[in-house]
């Protein structure tokens, strides 16, 4: 069982993201936004922290560069719908920054699953 934060300021989403994490087995906590995401981050360790790109008051690219920065060994996947006009540049640009793994929303709980098992063999 790993320990999961998941960041999105999507209320449906999120809480959608915690249920199926949930029932893989591990541990979840969410945040509504990266600033309060990056406080539980720096209160407890997180094994994978899932975290949407667009939010507000601080980004998803802000979180994974402040977690890799700060804390190493935490595995981050970004998970984002994109943009109307760029709908895959800013996952490329998170993976390019050092995103364990991107997703691209809608994904499947295959796929979510897949990419957290991944993240948390390496």
């Amino acid at each position: 069982m790993a320990k999961i934060l998941v960041i999105d300021d999507d209320q449906f989403a999120r809480e959608a993201l915690l249920e199926i994490t949930e029932d893989m087995g591990h541990s979840v906590l969410t945040a509504n936004d990266g600033d309060k995401g990056m406080k539980e981050l720096r209160q407890q360790h997180f094994d994978v922290v899932v975290t949407d790109l667009i939010m507000p008051n601080m980004n998803g690219i802000d979180v994974l560069c402040q977690i890799k920065r700060d804390f190493a060994l935490t595995k981050v996947i970004v998970i984002s719908a994109g943009s109307s006009m760029t709908p895959l540049s800013y996952l490329d640009q998170a993976k390019k920054l050092g995103a364990d793994d991107v997703l691209a929303k809608p994904f499947s709980y295959t796929d979510l699953q897949t990419s957290i098992e991944n993240a948390l063999v390496v």
